[in-house]
């Protein structure tokens, strides 16, 4: 995803231009940070017809290693004093 496509996504990627793949892609991701289980069982059919089992599989480990480092960040108070600070429930709880 280049820099251009990412300004189109800051108000939500539904009604933006991006391609159906991308906005396929940026489902996933939402499903995955929501962690209420899997994607509905239409998003899991579109994204096993859209992507291979890698690019599925890197799209998952990408996601993961980023909420992970930036959990980790934040429980190390490692965020920049100017960073707007949001409050998401943590997953589990």
């Amino acid at each position: 995803m280049e820099e251009e496509h990412v300004e189109q996504i800051v108000d939500g990627h539904e009604a933006s231009g991006l391609s159906p793949r991308l906005k396929l892609a940026l489902q996933f991701a939402d499903a995955f940070f929501a962690a209420d289980g899997p994607p509905p069982p239409d998003v899991q059919a579109a994204l096993q017809q859209e992507f291979s089992e890698a690019e599925l599989v890197e799209m998952g480990i990408g996601l993961a290693l980023f909420h992970g480092v930036a959990k980790m960040l934040i429980s190390l108070g490692c965020e920049p004093e100017q960073m707007d600070v949001g409050i998401h429930r943590t997953p589990g709880t």
